[in-house]
């Protein structure tokens, strides 16, 4: 089982190369740079315990969910991932190869047994013995993105069999259209996970929600046990929530931006496979790149198990933009 490693770990990249003469510009996340606005925080959201505020209906409603009732709020979707599995009928649990390496680690701490599926069965037949199936739609860091109706026959499949789909849509709001199964939250068998971290900004907030069957939301809300969620969190999720005019500007940007950084890798011999924020470049000299870029002072996300390539997130700004562009060409080009 491969190690839980993430992105956004400048102190492992401080401690190996030492602090550039630039300061290190961090891409190795696929958090939007430029996040929600944080409004001014209501003095309550810090004097007192959190209460009932409605933010569980607003995101029912934000997410398509009819049933308030099959929304929970959680201290990041972390939360979620690590005690989902233990309420779960045991069984085989698919999980990709590469991916978000939480899911794998929680599962078998659960006594499921977990079963590595590389790409190609995503894209194919899966294997018929699983119980239970994680989907992150998009991948992090693939990019791979599944319609809808794939998901949906999943899903049919794996609850006849008593099992579940748990469908991770960290990275799907930065889409004007994903094909997210959220509306679909409440029928037994579908978990969706979402996220607030990414497409907001808002990662250092650590909250999320999690959208399942309302037994299953009540479950989950008994075993993570009272506030999970802290005051001013919530606070500023409940603005970023109803913000649609922000949400639309953002998601163009964002989309611009994640068109731009894959046109960029693709002119200096990186051909990759993006989303609005971040680009998967899978090439068999990662490693030496990433360290290369790092002696630059451009921290990336490495993955070389099963396959080597580079995740490279949205730099914050132009002069971001513009060191990434010279180190790169430095590297296609040496002196």
């Amino acid at each position: 089982m491969n190690a839980i490693v993430h992105g956004g770990n400048l102190a492992a990249a401080r401690v190996q190369y030492g602090e550039p003469a630039g300061a290190w510009l961090d891409l190795s996340t696929g958090i939007n740079p430029h996040g929600y606005p944080i409004p001014p925080i209501p003095p309550d959201a810090w004097l007192r315990l959190p209460e009932d505020d409605g933010l569980e209906a607003q995101a029912a409603a934000h997410y398509g969910v009819i049933d308030a009732r099959a929304v929970l709020a959680v201290a990041g979707s972390q939360a979620a991932i690590r005690t989902l599995p233990t309420l779960l009928p045991r069984g085989r649990a698919g999980i990709a190869q590469i991916g978000y390496s939480e899911y794998a680690p929680a599962f078998a701490r659960a006594g499921h047994d977990v079963v590595p599926l590389p790409e190609a069965a995503f894209l194919g037949d899966l294997p018929s013995d699983l119980r239970h199936l994680v989907v992150v739609n998009p991948n992090n860091p693939t990019a791979r993105v599944l319609p809808a109706e794939t998901l949906r026959d999943w899903h049919t499949r794996l609850h006849a069999r008593g099992g579940s789909l748990i469908v991770d849509e960290a990275f799907i709001e930065a889409f004007d259209d994903g094909p997210t199964l959220a509306p679909l939250a409440g029928v037994p068998g579908l978990v969706v996970l979402r996220s607030i971290g990414k497409f907001y900004g808002l990662a250092g907030a650590r909250i999320g929600f999690a959208l399942a069957a309302p037994e299953l939301v009540s479950a989950l809300r008994e075993a993570l046990g009272h506030w999970t969620v802290n005051g001013p969190a919530r606070a500023v999720v409940r603005a970023a929530l109803a913000d649609t005019a922000w949400q639309v500007s953002t998601r163009t940007q964002l989309q611009h931006a994640g068109a731009r950084l894959s046109a960029l890798l693709d002119r200096h011999g990186l051909p990759n496979a993006a989303t609005p924020l971040f680009a998967w470049a899978r090439a068999p000299h990662a490693p030496a790149l990433h360290a290369s870029l790092a002696r630059l002072g451009i921290w990336t996300r490495l993955f070389d198990v099963p396959v080597s390539g580079l995740r490279f997130g949205l730099p914050p700004d132009e002069t971001g933009w513009q060191r990434l562009a010279d180190a790169l060409a430095s590297l296609s080009h040496p002196a």
